[in-house]
């Protein structure tokens, strides 16, 4: 498939899926961690590292491993589809539950802290499906990476007691990738995918309009052969970020022109290309100078 989409790889090589020994013994400790927990709720929205928190617990626990997607007006069409495409290849006991987090004015605020109130909501949903239907434990696809930067949603992890076991047995998401090429995961070499709202700038309210805005511009994306990327809403401004490696493409005239014509289309009075490229936790970047001036 072209762009974020699911991406289908050739059988790899056996020296191309080789892993180091340390991650290969992380992966180990990782069974060893699911078979104590006995049952799990994995929250999996069929990103590269809950896909492999899924199928790790899916092999060692089968029908005790039970792979939730939360799905609301945050999660793009293409993201669900490749969610439920890849269970469905990998025998993922998968179940789709509508969460409200649109429903929340402290969500829809779009303050900083807006995923702590998302994942409240999704948390608030699976802890009580896990005890009634006598799952011992939920679990997310929280790695080594996520403690270092600015993450709301881990704290609401932590005020569910919401394991995260990529994290206790020190997985890091470069060696997820590895792992999950390893695997035949077709996810591995997938881009980030975080939820719409999250193109939206803080302090603009999250709206259904705006989610299907930014929706819409990231399937202009895709369709015009970008890979990764992201579409940045700052109300009547977008800001267009693309990995370096396309950058060349999209500076070309005809390109700029097309991106223009079709972005103002879209409703945007402004359409800028951010020239430091795609790069994760971009919205993040004014908090962090905000902070530095405290």
């Amino acid at each position: 498939m072209v762009g974020n989409d699911l991406i289908i790889e050739e059988p790899a090589t056996d020296e191309s899926t080789a892993v180091a020994p340390d991650t290969d013994a992380k992966e180990q400790a990782l069974r060893a961690l699911f078979r104590e927990l006995g049952s799990v709720l994995v929250a999996y929205s069929g990103g590269v590292d809950s896909s492999y928190v899924a199928y790790i617990a899916t092999t060692e626990l089968g029908a005790r491993a039970r792979c939730i997607t939360g799905d609301s007006p945050s999660l793009a069409a293409h993201q669900r589809e490749q969610a439920r495409a890849l269970a469905a290849r990998f025998s993922f006991h998968q179940e789709i539950i509508q969460t409200e987090e649109m429903q929340d004015t402290r969500y829809t605020a779009n303050a900083s802290d807006r995923c702590y109130f998302c994942k409240t909501e999704l948390y608030d949903k699976l802890m009580p499906l896990a005890a009634a239907r006598g799952f011992s434990f939920v679990v997310d696809g929280s790695t080594t990476d996520d403690l270092g930067d600015y993450r709301p949603g881990r704290a609401a992890a932590q005020d569910h007691n919401v394991r995260s076991p990529l994290v206790e047995v020190r997985l890091s998401k470069r060696e997820v990738r590895a792992l999950s090429r390893r695997a035949g995961l077709p996810t591995w070499a997938a881009p980030a995918s975080p939820c719409l709202s999250s193109r939206i700038a803080y302090g603009t309210p999250v709206t259904i309009a705006r989610l299907r805005t930014v929706e819409s511009g990231e399937e202009i994306m895709r369709s015009l052969g970008f890979r990764e990327f992201r579409v940045r809403h700052h109300d009547e401004l977008v800001r267009l970020e693309i990995a370096p490696a396309e950058l060349d493409r999209a500076l070309d005239r005809k390109m700029t022109d097309e991106l223009a014509r079709r972005f103002r289309a879209l409703g945007f009075r402004y359409v800028t290309l951010d020239l430091h490229g795609y790069r994760t936790g971009a919205m993040n970047e004014v908090l962090k100078t905000v902070m530095s001036d405290e």
